[in-house]
């Protein structure tokens, strides 16, 4: 009876307005940090424009960075298994933003 009642307390009760539920896109994230919070700026990059938006900002402590950082990693060693090893270009340096998309000509 009592695990019941400790997995009762445990729980926590999370809404998900609909608003939010439909999720940002993002292909792009910049990390930064001060001694007190981590701060995560979510960016969407579109083809031939200069000029690139923060969709959304995230700000952590560095114990709940860590924490979000391990659970990253475990869900991804979870769909590696299922799916096959993520591979991509080399980890250096901002990703390769190239669309192979013509420059618009009038």
């Amino acid at each position: 009876m009592a695990d019941a009642k400790d997995k009762q307390q445990n729980q926590i009760n999370i809404e998900l307005p609909e608003d939010i539920s439909e999720g940002v896109y993002s292909n792009l994230a910049i990390i930064s940090h001060s001694q007190t919070e981590f701060v995560i700026d979510f960016i969407r990059m579109m083809p031939n424009l200069p000029k690139a938006k923060v969709k959304s900002r995230i700000v952590l402590t560095p114990l709940h960075a860590k924490r979000l950082l391990k659970a990253l990693n475990d869900n991804l060693v979870k769909y590696e298994a299922q799916h096959g090893k993520v591979t991509g270009p080399s980890d250096a340096g901002l990703p390769p933003m190239n669309f192979n998309t013509p420059k618009a000509q009038a």
